[in-house]
């Protein structure tokens, strides 16, 4: 599997060279299982394809704070991503392994493989409810999915040094809440794994194989998901 470490200047580049890897994969045009990485250096509020800002989001503290809102093109609930946050996201090919067409089959060995990357560095970890990772019952990693025919993409977060408190403030508590999570706000809820960037970095790589680098990345898909989605305020602040 190929790496691409690679953190783009703009949230909306950011959130956009996700599904560049996918769509790039798609068509045959890079290899077609990568891992990326990134963390964004400014503090982002990242919206799933159907969430409804108004239920979500603060969207006038985002605004007073100057965080911007993207949409990204999967599923699941509002996310902050920014200093502190290892954003992780991986395309895998259905070929070969049909039954991660299921998505319980997907969550299951997606999450499987971060889990066991990361539980000798720290006691506990568990996959919990549909998609998350937790310790204790305290979360600290949310992910999502994006489907096509031949391949898919998984990517999530990982808080390790995230400002808690900033989330608390930006995000209203989710409408679809996971049994486990028992009305906790965000700040109760939420942890950051007690792991260095460094080490976290190595060992999610680590877990998915993945070494070689990526130079050839999609740059042209991903100019033109930035100019038609995510730098438009249509797509972004649709819903």
């Amino acid at each position: 599997m190929k790496l691409l470490d690679l953190t783009l200047d703009s949230p909306a580049e950011n959130v956009a060279l996700d599904e560049a890897l996918l769509e790039a994969a798609e068509a045959g045009e890079r290899p077609d299982e990568v891992l990326r990485l990134w963390e964004s250096p400014q503090s982002m509020v990242v919206v799933g394809r159907s969430s409804k800002i108004a239920e979500e989001v603060d969207a006038e503290r985002c605004r007073q704070a100057g965080v911007p809102i993207i949409r990204r093109a999967s599923g699941g609930a509002a996310v902050v991503a920014g200093p502190g946050c290892l954003m992780y996201a991986v395309v895998l090919r259905y070929s070969g392994r049909e039954h991660l067409r299921l998505l319980d089959e997907m969550h299951r060995h997606v999450l499987g493989i971060v889990r066991a990357a990361v539980a000798p560095l720290a006691s506990g970890v568990e996959h919990v409810a549909i998609c998350d990772l937790a310790i204790g019952g305290r979360k600290f990693s949310g992910n999502a999915v994006r489907c096509k025919r031949d391949h898919f993409l998984y990517h999530g977060t990982l808080l390790y040094d995230s400002d808690v408190a900033m989330i608390e403030r930006l995000l209203r508590m989710p409408p679809r809440q996971p049994d486990y999570r028992r009305g906790r706000s965000h700040a109760s809820f939420l942890m950051n794994i007690p792991i260095s960037a460094a080490k976290l970095r190595a060992a999610v790589c680590q877990g998915f194989g993945a070494h070689e680098p990526l130079v050839d990345w999609p740059k042209d898909r991903t100019a033109g998901l930035v100019a038609s989605r995510h730098s438009q305020n249509a797509w972004n602040l649709e819903r």
